[in-house]
Protein backbone atom coordinates (compact mmCIF):
# COMPACT_ATOMS: atom_id res chain seq x y z
CA UNK A 1 0.00 0.00 0.00
CA UNK A 2 1.32 3.17 -0.77
CA UNK A 3 0.78 6.66 1.59
CA UNK A 4 0.84 10.13 0.45
CA UNK A 5 2.67 12.08 3.12
CA UNK A 6 1.00 15.22 1.50
CA UNK A 7 -1.13 16.08 4.73
CA UNK A 8 1.55 15.96 7.17
CA UNK A 9 3.73 17.71 4.61
CA UNK A 10 1.45 21.04 4.19
CA UNK A 11 0.85 21.09 8.08
CA UNK A 12 4.24 20.81 8.30
CA UNK A 13 4.67 23.41 5.87
CA UNK A 14 2.29 25.84 7.59
CA UNK A 15 3.40 25.24 10.49
CA UNK A 16 6.90 26.47 9.68
CA UNK A 17 5.61 29.86 7.93
CA UNK A 18 4.12 30.51 11.57
CA UNK A 19 7.23 29.12 13.74
CA UNK A 20 10.28 30.75 11.54
CA UNK A 21 7.67 34.06 9.78
CA UNK A 22 10.92 36.14 10.06
CA UNK A 23 13.69 33.84 9.37
CA UNK A 24 14.54 31.95 6.10
CA UNK A 25 11.14 30.82 4.11
CA UNK A 26 12.46 29.63 0.68
CA UNK A 27 11.17 26.62 -0.57
CA UNK A 28 14.76 25.09 -0.27
CA UNK A 29 14.66 25.70 3.55
CA UNK A 30 10.97 24.02 3.98
CA UNK A 31 12.55 21.44 1.72
CA UNK A 32 15.25 20.82 4.37
CA UNK A 33 12.65 20.80 7.15
CA UNK A 34 10.31 18.62 5.54
CA UNK A 35 13.15 16.30 4.44
CA UNK A 36 11.71 16.53 0.57
CA UNK A 37 12.47 18.09 -2.73
CA UNK A 38 11.77 21.95 -3.08
CA UNK A 39 9.41 21.18 -5.71
CA UNK A 40 7.27 18.98 -3.18
CA UNK A 41 6.97 22.26 -1.16
CA UNK A 42 6.23 24.64 -4.41
CA UNK A 43 3.34 22.01 -5.43
CA UNK A 44 1.92 22.39 -1.69
CA UNK A 45 2.05 25.60 -1.67
CA UNK A 46 0.23 26.16 -4.93
CA UNK A 47 -2.45 24.16 -3.04
CA UNK A 48 -2.86 25.71 0.22
CA UNK A 49 -2.66 29.26 -2.08
CA UNK A 50 -5.57 28.30 -4.18
CA UNK A 51 -7.70 27.12 -0.94
CA UNK A 52 -6.91 30.79 0.64
CA UNK A 53 -4.36 29.14 3.29
CA UNK A 54 -1.22 31.12 2.30
CA UNK A 55 -0.39 33.97 0.85
CA UNK A 56 2.75 35.08 -1.55
CA UNK A 57 4.56 36.95 -3.55
CA UNK A 58 6.12 36.21 -7.25
CA UNK A 59 9.55 36.38 -6.95
CA UNK A 60 9.72 36.75 -3.82
CA UNK A 61 10.13 33.91 -0.50
CA UNK A 62 7.74 35.58 2.02
CA UNK A 63 5.17 33.00 2.16
CA UNK A 64 2.76 33.66 4.79
CA UNK A 65 -0.49 32.49 6.03
CA UNK A 66 -3.88 33.96 5.45
CA UNK A 67 -5.54 33.34 8.21
CA UNK A 68 -4.27 32.68 12.03
CA UNK A 69 -3.54 29.56 12.81
CA UNK A 70 -6.35 29.49 14.87
CA UNK A 71 -8.79 29.63 12.15
CA UNK A 72 -7.25 27.18 10.53
CA UNK A 73 -8.85 23.61 11.04
CA UNK A 74 -6.93 20.52 10.12
CA UNK A 75 -9.90 19.93 7.60
CA UNK A 76 -9.02 23.09 6.01
CA UNK A 77 -5.36 21.76 5.42
CA UNK A 78 -6.58 18.26 4.35
CA UNK A 79 -9.09 19.23 1.76
CA UNK A 80 -6.82 21.90 0.52
CA UNK A 81 -4.26 19.36 -0.53
CA UNK A 82 -4.21 17.59 -3.97
CA UNK A 83 -4.86 14.15 -2.85
CA UNK A 84 -7.62 10.98 -3.00
CA UNK A 85 -9.72 12.55 -0.11
CA UNK A 86 -10.93 9.26 1.03
CA UNK A 87 -9.46 7.61 4.20
CA UNK A 88 -9.94 4.12 4.04
CA UNK A 89 -11.20 2.44 0.91
CA UNK A 90 -13.44 -0.89 0.06
CA UNK A 91 -12.20 -3.36 -2.05
CA UNK A 92 -14.23 -2.89 -5.57
CA UNK A 93 -12.90 -7.05 -6.26
CA UNK A 94 -14.71 -8.94 -4.92
CA UNK A 95 -16.91 -12.25 -5.64
CA UNK A 96 -20.38 -11.30 -5.94
CA UNK A 97 -21.85 -15.03 -6.26
CA UNK A 98 -20.46 -15.64 -2.67
CA UNK A 99 -23.14 -14.21 0.41
CA UNK A 100 -20.22 -12.42 1.92
CA UNK A 101 -18.86 -11.00 -1.63
CA UNK A 102 -21.60 -9.64 -2.77
CA UNK A 103 -23.04 -7.63 0.01
CA UNK A 104 -19.69 -6.70 1.81
CA UNK A 105 -18.80 -3.57 -0.40
CA UNK A 106 -22.26 -1.79 0.48
CA UNK A 107 -22.32 -2.64 4.33
CA UNK A 108 -18.86 -1.63 4.48
CA UNK A 109 -18.93 1.49 2.89
CA UNK A 110 -21.97 2.80 5.14
CA UNK A 111 -19.41 1.63 7.52
CA UNK A 112 -16.52 3.75 6.62
CA UNK A 113 -19.07 6.82 5.56
CA UNK A 114 -20.11 7.39 9.11
CA UNK A 115 -16.19 6.61 10.49
CA UNK A 116 -14.45 9.18 7.78
CA UNK A 117 -17.80 11.74 9.22
CA UNK A 118 -16.19 11.31 12.47
CA UNK A 119 -12.36 11.51 11.91
CA UNK A 120 -13.57 15.11 9.54
CA UNK A 121 -15.37 16.40 12.71
CA UNK A 122 -12.29 15.52 14.88
CA UNK A 123 -10.21 16.62 11.56
CA UNK A 124 -12.00 20.33 11.99
CA UNK A 125 -12.19 20.42 15.59
CA UNK A 126 -8.32 20.68 15.77
CA UNK A 127 -6.49 23.60 14.53
CA UNK A 128 -3.41 24.60 13.38
CA UNK A 129 -2.55 26.52 16.42
CA UNK A 130 -3.17 23.54 18.57
CA UNK A 131 -0.50 22.12 16.29
CA UNK A 132 2.08 24.50 16.42
CA UNK A 133 1.50 24.59 20.65
CA UNK A 134 2.32 21.24 20.72
CA UNK A 135 5.30 21.90 18.63
CA UNK A 136 6.94 24.29 20.31
CA UNK A 137 5.71 22.64 24.12
CA UNK A 138 7.54 19.31 22.49
CA UNK A 139 10.99 21.47 21.93
CA UNK A 140 10.75 22.93 25.42
CA UNK A 141 10.26 19.54 26.84
CA UNK A 142 13.56 18.54 25.10
CA UNK A 143 15.74 20.93 26.04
Amino acid sequence: MKFSYKFSDAIHLLAYLDIYQNGDLSSRRIADSIEANPSVVRNLMRDLKKAGLILTHQGSATPSLAKQPAKISLYDIYTAVDINHDLIHVDPNTNPACIVGGNIQTTLQDAYDRIQQAAFNEMKAISLQDIIDGILNNQQRSL
